[in-house]
């Protein structure tokens, strides 16, 4: 975790005893040369630390006097710009809604998100439109959003966050961090202690028979879910296997032939505007894979795409149709 503008988060303060006393040890046990022109003897000689602990204690007086000053000024934020959508989901799940006041075109969970102030794409925000907002901190996330921007606003001497997890073992830890760092520790913990709750009872209950599965993010070109993804994840947790958890790259783009070699008896496809129509092609290629021979081609929601508290829904999804339970209720972000 990462924020950087005015010194908010404890572990970043200036005050770290970590580094005083590794100065004060050091300056204990130093040594001076001795003038070689005062008559006394050449070498070293260590200097006494009687000397040395009053100018430590000063120092570390000043220290923590300057971490309490920083503290005492660092106010939670009250004006958030949210730069991934998975952010968006996670301050509105932990009730910080009314504090957002921009985020970006594919911000559009939950509803309320949709109402806020546009300020561009993940990969593109406008500086205009962002500094316009008048913000008192911006998240990022180092899924997709340019590092350059973010040191631009710290220079400008906006604060930021970045949300640095990827994967599913990694979102609690990421809330509880994220929660720090905008002053809301116990909300945030809160919601990451329910997230650790749900993951132990997919543990529990979600295994069952191993299945090969596949999961298409888009079919021309062929880009499939690989290792190091929310979905590879998920599998796992499941006890299903990855057929693309081989390849090259978080998302990578998957040959017919590999496919075929694999022969996975379940292919997963994310959901989109007119996905069925578009993946039609593709299936039609593939009709002597195990999965298409047996109608064993599932279309699933984008809630694995973003690594918020929904993420833990698109588990329980998947979950659904490795039982063979055909039927998933429509829910919140479940539509096509």
């Amino acid at each position: 975790m990462r924020v950087k503008g005015l010194c908010f988060y404890p572990r970043l303060s200036c005050g770290r005893p970590g580094f005083l006393f590794g100065a004060m040890k050091k300056a204990i046990s130093m040594k001076l040369p001795v003038n070689q022109d005062s008559g006394a003897s050449t070498g070293w000689r260590t200097f006494s630390p009687l000397r040395v602990i009053p100018a430590v204690l000063a120092c570390l007086l000043a220290a923590f006097s300057s971490s309490l000053t920083i503290h005492a000024h660092a106010e939670a934020p009250r004006r958030i710009v949210s730069l991934a959508p998975s952010i968006t989901e996670i301050l509105f799940a932990t009730g910080l809604g009314d504090r957002v006041v921009g985020v970006t075109t594919f911000c559009d969970y939950p509803e309320e998100a949709r109402g806020k102030t546009r300020i561009g794409g993940m990969s593109n925000p406008s500086l205009e439109a962002v500094v316009s907002l008048r913000p008192d901190m911006v998240l990022f996330t180092t899924d997709g959003n340019p590092r350059e921007f973010e040191e631009k606003l710290s220079r400008m001497g906006i604060r930021t966050y970045v949300f640095e997890s990827l994967r599913i073992p990694e979102l609690p830890g990421g809330i509880r961090n994220m929660g720090d760092a905008l002053g809301e520790t116990e909300r945030f913990s809160a919601l990451a202690a329910r997230i650790e709750q749900r993951i132990e009872g997919l543990k529990k209950t979600g295994k069952g028979k191993q299945h090969s599965v596949l999961f298409i993010v888009w079919p021309e070109p062929l880009i499939v879910a690989g290792a190091d993804t929310a979905v590879n994840d998920a599998l796992n947790l499941l006890g299903a296997r990855n057929i693309a958890a081989g390849a090259q790259g978080r998302y990578p783009k998957y040959s017919l032939e590999e496919i075929f070699h694999q022969s996975p008896d379940i292919i997963f496809i994310g959901k989109g505007e007119g996905m069925r129509e578009i993946s039609g092609g593709l299936l039609k290629r593939l009709s002597h894979v195990p999965a298409v021979k047996y109608g064993k081609v599932f279309y699933v929601s984008d809630r694995l795409f973003r690594l918020s508290p929904r993420a833990i829904d698109g588990v329980e999804e998947l979950a659904h149709y490795l039982r063979g339970e055909d039927a998933v209720p429509d829910g919140p972000g479940n539509g096509e």
